[in-house]
């Protein structure tokens, strides 16, 4: 039996955890969940079905009704670092992070200073935090969640870290696949929000469809297997049944692929190294099928390359781009940024950062990367409104 702590647990992935864990009722206890609030009505019935000991909640008013509609002998934490002292949650054996956005630093740097298994989903706390992450896990405390880098860590069982040549991260490409540059100066959040494979959560959504997702999964994966940028290489496969693929010095290549249901991947995040039985579908190996790779257009989706440049940089670059691309979506789906503005908005901000008048953010820290973080939401809010 492990037990489990579930950070935004009525977001996509939170969801679909408890969906996996409720079916194995005799493998997982949740102990406890957090969320931010919004969706009330959701996080009652969770705390119904899984009966955690704790619940914590962003919104402290959320907090009171939350106490009102729920038994009394479940005790609820609210306010903003409610979610990071649960992630220190003595007896948890797996804290499952997938908080939205870089809300997520906190509680990633407490779990892993608690000394428990990490699953993580939130992967801007990674990309952000950077070595301030990784130097804070012990060997094999971080397990990645997203499909792309569950499928590295699955691919890379293959052989040793020196016979590695290169990772490819595919890409979906989106819901604006093979369209130009030009052709996406119109594009509605409506639009946007239609990805063509994944249900997922807005941030995440809007992210795929600019592949700001994709630049921020690139940091990530250089981070968790300690790979080079320039030897991580994004390849657009639109059928999202190979979640990507380990190159070795011999010329194999070595492909993780299965149906695109995330329960997979989340059911390896709680249990790994260990496989859960029958977490999802498996392919029907009967119907013919056909799959397709092709390389990325970085004209009309400069966001891949522009990570790359940050993650070189390095310190608290990847935090500007975040943070500025946090800001951007939400003024884009207010209307208040065209879709091509997202990606022309963040390049502006780290241009900024590098420029003459770069601003000083001291010492290389968690205090630095939260003030990077507060600058450049300033910054994008500021270029937005001009």
């Amino acid at each position: 039996m492990r037990n489990v702590v579930i950070l935004g647990s009525t977001g996509s992935i939170g969801t679909q955890a408890i969906d996996v864990i409720r079916q194995r009722p005799g493998q997982f206890n949740v102990v406890g969940l957090s969320a931010g609030g919004s969706s009330l009505d959701l996080l009652c019935e969770q705390v119904q079905a899984m009966r955690p000991n704790v619940v914590a909640v962003a919104d402290e008013q959320a907090a009171d009704q939350l106490r009102s509609r729920i038994s009394d002998d479940v005790d609820v934490w609210a306010g903003t670092e409610a979610s990071t002292k649960l992630a220190r949650y003595e007896g948890a054996d797996v804290v499952l992070n997938s908080i939205t956005g870089a809300a997520g630093l906190e509680p990633t740097l407490a779990t892993l200073d608690a000394g428990i298994t990490l699953a993580l989903a939130n992967k801007e706390s990674l990309v952000i935090g950077g070595r301030l992450v990784t130097d804070a896990a012990a060997p094999g405390q971080i397990v990645a969640v997203d499909s792309e880098h569950s499928a590295f860590a699955q691919a890379l069982r293959a052989g040793k870290k020196s016979e590695v040549r290169k990772l490819i991260l595919t890409a979906s490409g989106g819901p604006f696949r093979g369209r130009s540059l030009a052709e996406l100066a119109g594009v509605t959040p409506e639009q946007a929000m239609a990805h063509p494979t994944w249900a997922m959560g807005r941030v995440i959504t809007i992210n795929s469809s600019t592949l700001v997702n994709k630049g921020l999964e690139l940091l990530e994966a250089s981070l968790l297997y300690d790979v080079p940028l320039d030897a991580i290489q994004v390849v657009v496969h639109p059928q999202s049944m190979v979640h990507s693929m380990v190159e070795y010095v011999d010329g194999s290549t070595i492909a993780q692929c299965s149906p695109p249901d995330m329960r997979l991947p989340i059911a390896l995040g709680l249990t790994w190294p260990d496989r859960v039985p029958d977490a999802a579908p498996a392919f029907d190996w009967t119907q013919a099928t056909a799959w397709t790779f092709e390389p990325l257009d970085n004209e009309a989706f400069p966001a891949v390359e522009l990570a790359r440049r940050v993650g070189k940089v390095g310190g608290v670059a990847p935090a500007v781009f975040n943070g500025a691309n946090e800001v951007c979506v939400d003024a884009f789906c207010n209307g208040r940024l065209s879709f091509t503005g997202i990606v022309d908005t963040i390049t502006a901000c780290v241009d900024a950062l590098l420029g003459a008048d770069r601003p000083d953010f001291g010492e290389y820290s968690v205090r630095a990367v939260l003030a990077a973080d507060a600058w450049a939401r300033q910054a994008a809010a500021r270029l937005i409104e001009a």
